[in-house]
C-alpha cells in the first residue's frame, strides 16, 4: 500500500469516527421525542402522580403480583389526587393500573435513555473515538440527562401532599429541558457531521438564530402553563374565546404578573397568538436556509403547519387527547426542524 493510500485510509477511519457519535446522538434524539411524547400521555391521562416514589435502581420493575398492586394502590390512596377526585369518582385497582403504566413506562425509557447514552459515550471514550472538543458537550448532555430524572421527581412531588396535580412551572421545567436536550443532541451531531465532511468549525449562533430560539422558547413555556393549568379547556372556540377575542374571563385582581402566570384564560389568550409571531420568524428562518438546503426549509414549513392545524383542532374538539398527544408530538419537531435551520445558518 503506498503512502498516498495509507493516508487516505486514515483520513477515511477519522471521518467515520464522527459519523458513528453522529448517528447515535440521532438514535438518542429519537427516544427522547418518544419520552416527550409519552410524557405527553401521562400527563393527559393524569397518570403523573400515580407512582408516589422515587426509586432510580428498583422502580424499574412494575409490581408483580396483586398483594404488589394492592400496595401500590394504597400509597396512591393518602394522596389529594385520589382523595379529593378519583376516590369520590370512584377509582377501581383496574383504573390504577391504566394510570400506573403510563408512569412507569415514562421513567422506563428515562432510565433507557440513561443506559443508550451513558454506555455508548463510555466505549467510545475507551477506543479514544470522540473529536477534540467534544467530550465535555457529551459529558454535559449526560448530566443534563442525569439531572431530568432528577427534575421529574421534583415535579411529581409537588402533587404529593397538598395540591391535586403537579405545579405547572415544575412541569415547564420539566418539558423545556427534555426540548433542551433534544436540541444538544441534534446540534451535537450535526456538528460532528459537518466535522466529518472536512469542515472542522462548529455552528455558531447567529442573530436571527438566537431570536427565533427566543420566541419559540416563549411559546413552549406557555404551552407548558396551558397544559399544568388545564388553560386548553378555557375555551373550545377559534378563532375567538367564547366570542372574543381578548376573553373577559381574566383575573387582574392580583396584578398582571400574577395573571401572566396563574390565569388560565390569559395564557391560552398569549400561547395562541404568540404561535403566529413563532410562525413569522420561522417562514423567515426557512427562507433564510433554503438555499443553503431545501430539506430543511421544507421540513421547517412541514413542522410549523402541522402544529398550528393541531392546536386549532386541539381546541376546537375540547382537548381531544389523541390530538393533543399530536400537538406535543410535532411541538417536538418544530424544535428539532428548528435546530437544524439555525444550525444550517450558523456554519456560514
Amino acid at each position: 500500500m503506498t503512502d498516498t493510500s495509507i493516508l487516505k485510509q486514515q483520513e477515511n477511519n477519522a471521518n467515520i469516527r464522527p459519523i458513528a457519535i453522529a448517528n447515535w446522538l440521532f438514535g438518542v434524539a429519537i427516544l427522547v421525542f418518544i419520552m416527550v411524547v409519552v410524557g405527553g400521555i401521562t400527563r393527559l391521562t393524569e397518570s403523573g402522580l400515580s407512582i408516589t416514589e422515587w426509586k432510580p435502581v428498583t422502580g424499574a420493575l412494575p409490581p408483580l403480583s396483586e398483594a404488589d398492586w394492592l400496595s401500590e394502590f394504597t400509597k396512591y390512596q393518602q394522596i389529594p389526587e385520589y382523595l379529593e377526585i378519583n376516590g369520590p369518582a370512584g377509582m377501581t385497582l383496574a383504573d390504577f393500573k391504566f394510570i400506573y403504566f403510563w408512569e412507569w413506562v415514562h421513567r422506563l425509557l428515562g432510565r433507557l435513555i440513561g443506559v443508550a447514552f451513558a454506555v455508548p459515550l463510555l466505549w467510545f471514550a475507551v477506543k479514544r473515538a470522540i473529536p477534540s472538543g467534544y467530550g465535555w458537550r457529551l459529558v454535559a448532555l449526560l448530566a443534563l440527562g442525569g439531572l431530568q430524572g432528577t427534575i421529574g421527581w421534583w415535579m411529581v412531588s409537588s402533587g404529593l401532599s397538598e395540591r391535586t396535580d403537579v405545579s405547572h412551572f415544575r412541569l415547564a421545567v420539566h418539558l423545556l429541558t427534555a426540548l433542551f436536550i433534544l436540541g444538544g443532541l441534534v446540534w451535537t451531531a450535526l456538528d460532528l457531521r459537518q466535522l466529518a465532511s472536512g469542515n472542522p468549525r462548529p455552528a455558531r449562533v447567529t442573530g436571527l438564530g438566537i431570536t427565533v430560539l427566543a420566541a419559540l422558547f416563549f411559546q413552549l413555556l406557555f404551552g407548558a402553563y396551558t397544559a399544568g393549568l388545564n388553560a386548553g379547556y378555557v375555551s373550545s372556540t377559534w378563532p375567538l374565546m367564547n366570542e372574543y377575542f381578548i376573553p373577559g374571563g381574566i383575573n387582574w385582581a392580583s396584578g398582571a404578573w400574577a395573571a401572566l402566570n396563574y390565569d388560565p384564560y390569559l395564557i391560552h389568550f398569549i400561547h395562541r397568538w404568540w404561535a403566529w409571531v413563532v410562525v413569522g420568524f420561522l417562514v423567515l428562518l426557512a427562507r433564510k436556509v433554503r438555499p443553503i438546503d431545501r430539506r430543511a426549509s421544507v421540513a421547517i414549513h412541514i413542522a410549523f403547519g402541522s402544529q398550528i392545524l393541531l392546536g386549532i383542532a386541539t381546541v376546537m374538539t375540547g382537548i381531544d387527547i389523541h390530538l393533543a398527544v399530536l400537538h406535543q408530538a410535532v411541538g417536538a419537531l418544530v424544535v428539532a426542524s428548528s435546530i437544524w435551520g439555525v444550525h444550517l445558518i450558523g456554519r456560514q
